[in-house]
């Protein structure tokens, strides 16, 4: 059920992104989950990352397609809000322990999208290894 809701927002959000005429932007959102997928998957299996951000990155994994959440997902906006906050501060650890580095070298989508989740996580900031590569 939860799956579903999140695939109904998904689905609208590009939707809505194609009739505004952001077609960019809503291939970017198509191609979001399956490149995230692909990112976790390689970070997972690189010898370079940590293992507590690995365990990090699985555990969160579980979280999101967990359906017990802080806020419930039928709830508009706030919703989704924790397992974002959730997805978000993953990745700055990640980004933070491992490198932008290999956060780029396991990234299969847009470049665009990547300096958004980039920016998004701090590697702008100048902390890290590889930070300065944003």
């Amino acid at each position: 059920m939860i799956v579903a809701v999140g695939l109904a927002v998904w689905v609208a959000a590009i939707v809505l992104l194609a009739v505004m005429g952001r077609g960019v932007a809503a291939r970017a959102l198509v191609r979001l989950v399956p490149d995230l997928v692909a990112l976790f998957r390689g970070v997972v299996r690189d010898p370079v990352v940590p293992l507590g951000s690995k365990i990090l990155l699985v555990a969160a994994v579980v979280w999101l397609v967990s359906p017990i959440d802080l806020i419930p997902e039928f709830i508009p906006v706030l919703g989704p809000l924790d397992d974002a906050i959730v997805a978000a501060l993953v990745l700055r650890h990640l980004v933070r322990r491992a490198g932008v580095d290999v956060v780029r070298r396991h990234w299969q989508g847009d470049e665009r999208t990547l300096l958004v989740l980039l920016r998004v996580a701090g590697a702008g900031r100048g902390r890290g290894r590889g930070a300065g590569a944003a």
